[in-house]
């Protein structure tokens, strides 16, 4: 199964004992020297890596039934009854706030009416598009679109059709596959059969039976390479490649998919990149792992650090990346799938206020927040306990994956009003528990979520440089 950082881990490795291929004429010609070929991977791998990533968490939730992960056909939602715990693995720092629903959308034949439901303003819930490229092309739900009931269309990059009358918005996807994630707010477990009811709410259809039209011919079956952390260690840029084709280059991208194509990669190559000689894939694979270490390196650096959290608006558009390769893939591999920051904002971090990494088998920890000052939302907010290195859910003996601010009713205040969480494997004691966070036996990855930030002072925004601060995790 593919999970967590592996794949990122082990796409960085290349197969030692490949045969020796004989190049042919056009790739004598046409392949670069094996410095620049090393340049180009590590320039490719971190261009690819979210592409390969999306494709992969695709695979397991659209394509493979036996998966373990799988969720439904593509352009079908399937909602998740409960939310996320310990035993979902395919992304990474999945949040367990609300309830998600999926839909991924194949808008080869035609678009897809994603239609929502009336849902009470005070529950807050948003439709996220998110593309191919992990560009953020679009948000349906209480902040963006507000709380009223309507139907939207996605299409594919080359869609050229009229809009319908009914439908209220149309967004554009870069790629022919794209996918619209549901969160849904849950209030607490006994908030469980509303959310059900907002879900049973969500509907997509395609186009043509949403105007109850005859359907357009089928677009062909695909034969979805199966991947999984083995076959990514030899195969990165052949999943890459086959990604490539659904996906029209933008403006920004024709530089680097005009390098990635001189090894062998993506439209207008003139050879196969498995067709590569021995030396060229060793090359290649040291320009891979030189990548991998860039994309480490930033995520470890991304955004601002205050009091030990790293805060940084990383996710966005095609416009908010402007072409930055890097940041995409710093996104990506912090967390795949995250909001723009206006949606939600994610601190996050791996270290106390003294900058020594949060390992639960050697302290217990706290986070205080002063009275008055818990994080400003216009709907609300998380702290989430991850295990520090597959960046997953952790199994704990009270089932407890995060503190939200639902929980507040229930949890003990200070004397002076301020709030303090308890991190840590084990119970804080019976008078402490209502806060206490369980933490792995072993090192640490915390995030804070701040569901619809504020605007107005105090707020987090602009990210990293907001009048509002997290506090430190501070070791006991």
């Amino acid at each position: 199964m593919l999970t967590k950082r592996n794949l990122l881990r082990s796409a960085t490795m290349i197969v030692a004992g490949a045969a020796i291929a004989r190049p042919s004429l056009s790739m004598a010609q046409n392949y670069p020297g094996i410095i620049e070929a090393r340049d180009i991977a590590q320039e490719g791998f971190i261009y690819g890596l979210p592409l390969v990533m999306n494709y992969a968490i695709m695979y397991e939730y659209a394509v493979d039934r036996n998966s373990g992960q799988f969720k439904a056909p593509f352009n079908q939602i399937k909602n998740e009854p409960n939310v996320y715990t310990y035993k979902d693995t395919a992304i990474v720092t999945p949040n367990s706030d609300t309830p998600y629903s999926f839909v991924w959308l194949d808008l080869r034949a035609e678009p897809v009416v994603l239609s929502v439901p009336a849902i009470d303003p005070k529950r807050y819930y948003s439709v996220m598009l998110c593309d191919g490229n992990t560009y953020n092309f679009g948000y349906i739900g209480t902040r963006a679109t507000g709380s009223d009931a309507g139907d939207y269309m996605v299409v594919g990059p080359d869609w050229k059709g009229d809009t319908p009358a009914g439908i209220k918005q149309v967004f554009r996807s870069s790629t022919q596959f794209s996918l619209a994630g549901y969160r849904t707010q849950l209030f607490g477990p006994d908030d469980l059969d509303n959310v059900k009811e907002v879900q049973a709410g969500y509907k997509a259809q395609m186009l043509s039976a949403y105007l109850k039209q005859t359907p357009p011919p089928a677009a062909p079956t695909i034969d979805f390479p199966k991947i999984d952390k083995e076959l990514v260690k030899t195969n990165f840029f052949d999943y890459l490649d086959f990604a490539l084709q659904f996906g029209p280059a933008q403006g920004n991208e024709k530089e680097i998919r005009a390098k990635l194509a001189r090894i062998g990669i993506g439209p207008g190559k003139s050879f196969d990149f498995k067709d590569l000689p021995l030396e060229h894939k060793l090359e290649i694979g040291l320009g891979m792992k030189a990548g991998q270490r860039k994309v480490d390196e930033a995520v470890a650096t991304a955004g601002k650090a205050i009091n030990g959290w790293r805060i940084s608006g990383l996710p966005g558009d095609s416009a908010h990346y402007n072409g930055d390769w890097l940041k995409r893939a710093v996104a990506a591999q912090a967390g795949i799938y995250g909001n723009d920051p206006e949606e939600a904002t994610y601190p996050y971090t791996r270290v106390d206020n003294k900058g020594q990494t949060l390992d639960g088998s050697k302290h217990n920890y706290t986070i205080t927040f002063p009275a008055g000052q818990l994080p400003p939302v216009n709907s609300f907010w998380s702290v989430t306990m991850y295990d520090g290195k597959s960046q997953l859910l952790i199994k704990n003996p009270i089932d407890r994956y995060l503190i939200n601010s639902p929980m507040l009713p229930g949890m003990k205040k200070n004397e002076d009003g301020s709030l303090t969480l308890y991190i840590q494997k084990d119970s804080p004691g019976a008078d402490k528990e209502a806060n206490w966070l369980p933490a792995p036996d072993d090192t640490i990855y915390l995030v804070m979520r701040l569901y619809w930030p504020k605007t107005e002072a105090p707020s987090i925004l602009p990210a990293g440089e907001g009048t509002w601060q997290p506090p430190a995790v501070v070791a006991q």
